[in-house]
């Protein structure tokens, strides 16, 4: 059977901020979004599927699912999961395991669309106790096994729990027959987005780090470190709003259109570049272990999520295994060095900030909050302020001023041309499919031809 070719990854958000648990680590929770209302979705199933097809997609996608609340509370979820996993793709859904009604619905679904359905069960301890529903919860994971789908067990890690570790481990042990995944709790409610927890870093990693979780021990090696490499977030992947059809780069990233609108039309796809506004990629366990950064080292997004039990099964099966260790850059083409060049300018300047030419070269004008004029002179990379006289410009002046704009304009036009051969030349000369190093005038990217 000829085995699928990943070409996109789709964080999908479902807009419902209401849930049937309250966790006192929850992001809402965190910020007091919680809300009693289920929303209605404007869109039918069949039309989301049309908007999301694999012809406007480019390919075979994995569509993920997670809602501010409990994702399959909204009755629309399973007709909409039903027809994307018809159009071909596969569909993950984020859930708290708790609704055995629509478990009941999805493992209706005929056994190849299940086999390409994967759930991410989220493991709230505390709540589960409260509740008096933990037999339910794990009923739930076994119902939707036996039926073909394919799951993980995930904890999101808070100091309170650390007194019932073992009692966590015994219970995993039990009805999954291997160990929790562990990711890493963020602090919502601060700019910086720093773990969640009173304890230092490397007291969390001792505690924690006992999981022999992959997903925790690569979460935890990139978590608060700032990405600076060319992405390739809002093409190889985007960020959607399934409630409006707004698509996004990421979650900071720049709006690429609406799917909703004109579903007849190819989607408008677009890398984010060198531009990345997030303080940190927080959910690195999917973008960058898909392959969002090329020249970045991860591992797949299958050890993110399988386990081996101790009878050697897996907790995913063979055909989200084989979806799941696949990575984006092996099934997309990369940019060349001057489209590169081009994005990171055009996004720039929607930022507000200084071109590429503009950080090598410029002349600026600036006048301070004493209405004293400088001029700011930036020559590769160096600025120097220079102070300039009041005076009035006579013509002449003015002249020189405008022959002085197009020998700089030549300039730019001339280094822009010379980027051009240059990108051409390193193409004849470059190992094919191989990673090289391009640097110029200090500034460089890893660059795949």
């Amino acid at each position: 059977m000829k085995k699928d070719i990943l070409k996109r990854f789709i964080d999908c958000y479902v807009p419902i901020t209401t849930c049937n648990l309250r966790c006192h680590y929850c992001y809402i929770t965190q910020q007091r979004k919680f809300d009693a209302k289920i929303p209605e979705f404007k869109y039918s199933a069949e039309y989301v599927a049309k908007a999301l097809s694999k012809e406007r997609l480019g390919g075979t996608c994995c569509l993920n699912f997670c809602g501010g609340g409990e994702t399959l509370m909204p009755k629309e979820m399973v007709p909409i999961i039903k027809a994307l996993l018809r159009e071909g793709h596969y569909v993950m859904v984020v859930t708290n395991g708790t609704l055995s009604h629509r478990f009941d619905e999805i493992t209706e679904f005929p056994p190849e669309l299940l086999e390409r359905l994967f759930f991410k069960f989220s493991f709230h301890f505390f709540e589960l106790k409260r509740l008096n529903i933990m037999d339910k919860f794990f009923d739930n994971i076994k119902k939707v096994k036996n039926a073909g789908c394919s799951y993980t067990l995930e904890i999101t890690p808070s100091d309170e729990l650390i007194p019932y570790i073992e009692e966590v481990k015994e219970l995993a042990l039990k009805h999954c027959k291997a160990l929790p995944h562990i990711t890493v709790a963020r602090n919502n409610t601060k700019p910086e987005l720093p773990i969640l927890t009173s304890h230092t870093k490397s007291e969390y990693k001792k505690i924690w780090g006992q999981f022999n979780s992959k997903l925790f021990d690569y979460k935890i090696s990139v978590f608060n470190k700032k990405r600076k490499e060319f992405c390739y977030a809002g093409d190889w992947s985007a960020y959607l709003n399934i409630g409006t059809g707004v698509l996004k780069q990421c979650y900071k990233g720049e709006v690429l259109e609406n799917i909703y609108d004109n579903i007849n039309e190819p989607i408008r796809f677009c890398a984010i570049g060198n531009n990345c506004q997030q303080s940190h990629c927080y959910n690195a366990h999917a973008w960058l272990t898909f392959g969002d950064i090329p020249e970045h080292k991860a591992p797949t997004y299958n050890d993110m999520r399988d386990r081996v039990c101790t009878d050697g099964t897996h907790w995913c099966s063979s055909t989200i295994r084989d979806i799941f260790s696949q990575k984006l850059k092996e099934n997309n083409k990369t940019y060349s060095l001057i489209k590169k060049w081009k994005i990171n300018n055009i996004t720039r300047r929607k930022l507000g900030k200084n071109t590429l030419l503009e950080e090598l070269f410029s002349i600026k004008k600036s006048i301070s909050s004493n209405e004293k004029t400088h001029k700011i002179i930036t020559f590769m990379g160096i600025k120097l302020k220079i102070k300039l006289q009041s005076k009035k410009n006579s013509p002449i002046d003015e002249i020189q001023k405008d022959l002085q704009d197009i020998k700089e304009t030549q300039k730019q036009l001339r280094f822009y041309l010379d980027f051009v051969r240059f990108d051409k030349y390193i193409k004849e000369i470059a190992p094919k499919d191989e990673l090289i190093f391009v640097c110029i005038n200090g500034l460089g990217d890893t660059m795949l031809y």
